[in-house]
């Protein structure tokens, strides 16, 4: 089957809904995310479909501050590599093209500045300005 780009609102569901239901059975980050979550993955399914639609599909419809929700969880380099390493599959899985790639590159991007800004926090005396 041929795939096609990311186009569409419903592209950007299906990505999100297929990499957190791929996220949530991981044995590394699943739990993370279900502790810190919960109950309320309708309400964060949400906010990441119009965070991407956002970034990827320029309709902005996301409010928000995408680093703080992570400020406090005890994440590390291994962490961001397997979010990098399902995002980036569950993509190829489903769409191939240059929105599809960008995709890939912004969320790269997004876990290199993450983890700098959570060094940063861990290293400095003072508290963090969230």
């Amino acid at each position: 089957m041929e795939k096609r780009d990311i186009e569409t609102l419903d592209d950007i569901k299906q990505l999100v809904n297929t990499f957190y239901g791929n996220v949530r059975q991981d044995e590394l980050i699943g739990p993370i995310f279900n502790e810190k979550i919960q109950d309320r993955w309708p309400v964060h399914l949400e906010k990441m479909y119009t965070f991407w639609q956002t970034i990827l599909l320029d309709e902005y419809t996301y409010q928000g501050r995408p680093f703080p929700p992570h400020a406090q969880l005890p994440i590390q380099e291994e962490h961001f590599n397997r979010w990098l390493s399902i995002f980036s599959s569950t993509v190829d899985s489903l769409f191939e093209g240059p929105i599809a790639a960008e995709a890939k590159s912004r969320g790269h991007k997004m876990a290199a500045l993450f983890q700098i800004k959570l060094e940063h926090i861990r290293q400095s005396p003072f508290p963090p300005l969230l």
